[in-house]
């Protein structure tokens, strides 16, 4: 990336709590709670409103599948480079959008039955994914396009543990408020949720436009491929691209059927949902703030190290759960272990990904390298369901622990721990 193309740097780093409290970093927290929302409905309440009407675990699975938008959205991220909305602007128009359009459908997701409505969902999950998927392009983009690179590292790890920290509604208020009230209602509430997303929207600034942005959809398609393969050559490109889909690999799987996991040990959806609050909460907390704190004193290819072996630790705290289980405290411990340890693992690994895209083209290139990093929690988690089925719970954690493995070993020749970004 050439230094004309990246936003000015912070003219002075600011003291203290400052630097990481600041009007940048409160629309960070904001803005990944509204992104992080519709993921976690679809893959916290709608696992466990499945598995309560009955639905078999490997058709539950299967439902990760509807997750495919995540996998495609640099397809059409190009038009999100190049059109916009006169009234909002080319980001903020995306986003209310998207937003507006999220509230809606996941408010009328409880209409429907799973026993006699099962198509009709799947079809309702898989336009929730595709608003959703449209919704991080432009907030990504957003994101990359307001912070300066000083600014990445802790307004990313705060940006994520927003993010993680949305699964607190879906994955415990949701399912507290489901054994008290219909699933309409629940859903309905969960829906609201959205609205903190829609008012920021509304009340931010769209971020300046640096370099020279696409002229036309053809240039919104080609040139953003073009600069990234140009930039260090096809081999590392493919070695980025390689070390994008195995980062999160081992535990994007270990949590895809963490409430179906959970249910089986014992749990009611009260204790899950009790639990969740409370170990997952502060856990978050905690891996917001020090994420933030950490990324900025360490940068972020030492932080891809650290966090990387504390997110790969982390999915043992589900194995050892599935020994002991229906053991409260354990659960407890496994689920705060998740939060923060994976919540600082994403941080820097999302941080990664904004310092290899092109603030001309941030939209299609931060898209491109999402996209390939969702492709395990769509396609690989399909399958989860009926690898549990043949190996046991214990089993295939101890699958997902090695699996997270192989994009830790990328690190000496993608960010060598005495490197610098940023």
């Amino acid at each position: 990336m050439t230094e004309a193309a990246r936003p000015a740097a912070e003219p002075a780093a600011k003291a203290g709590w400052r630097h990481y409290f600041n009007r940048q970093m409160l629309i960070c927290v904001s803005l990944g709670f509204s992104s992080g929302l519709p993921l976690f409905i679809l893959y916290n309440l709608l696992s466990a409103w499945l598995k309560s009407e009955g639905v078999d675990l490997r058709a539950i699975g299967l439902f990760a599948l509807v997750g495919f938008p995540y996998t495609w959205k640099f397809v059409w991220s190009p038009l999100m480079d190049r059109f916009h909305f006169p009234a909002l602007g080319r980001r903020r128009g995306w986003m209310l959008v998207t937003q507006l359009g999220l509230l809606a459908l996941v408010g009328s997701m409880g209409l429907y039955s799973p026993k006699t409505d099962l198509t009709t969902i799947v079809f309702l999950c898989g336009a929730v994914a595709f608003l959703s998927a449209s919704q991080d392009i432009v907030i990504d983009a957003y994101r990359r396009e307001m912070l300066t690179d000083q600014q990445q590292g802790s307004g990313t790890a705060l940006f994520v543990n927003a993010y993680k920290l949305s699964t607190l509604v879906p994955g415990s208020l949701s399912l507290i408020l489901s054994d008290i009230m219909s699933w309409h209602g629940v859903f309905v509430v969960t829906a609201l949720f959205m609205l903190p997303g829609i008012a920021t929207t509304l009340i931010i600034d769209e971020p300046k436009i640096y370099g020279n942005p696409p002229k036309n959809l053809r240039e919104a398609v080609v040139l953003p491929f073009r600069e990234f393969i140009s930039r260090s050559g096809w081999s590392h490109a493919l070695m980025i691209l390689l070390f994008i889909f195995l980062y999160k690999l081992g535990d994007s799987m270990a949590t895809a059927l963490a409430t179906p996991f959970y249910i089986d040990l014992g749990f009611t959806r009260t204790q899950i949902g009790l639990v969740a609050k409370n170990a997952g909460l502060w856990a978050s907390l905690a891996g917001g703030i020090l994420g933030a704190v950490w990324l900025e004193k360490t940068g972020v290819n030492r932080g891809l190290w650290i966090f990387g072996v504390l997110q790969a630790l982390a999915i043992l705290g589900f194995a050892i759960l599935a020994k002991t289980g229906l053991n409260t405290w354990m659960l407890g411990a496994a689920i705060g272990m998740e939060a923060f340890a994976v919540g600082l693992g994403t941080a820097a690994f999302t941080a990664y990904i904004a310092a290899t895209t092109d603030p001309r083209y941030t939209a299609t290139q931060f898209a491109l390298f999402t996209s390939l990093a969702a492709v395990p929690r769509t396609f690989f988690n399909a399958g989860t369901g009926y690898i549990v089925a043949q190996t046991g719970w214990f089993t295939f954690f101890l699958l997902c622990f090695a699996l997270a493995l192989p994009g830790m070993m990328l690190l000496p020749k993608i960010a060598p721990w005495n490197g610098k970004k940023w």
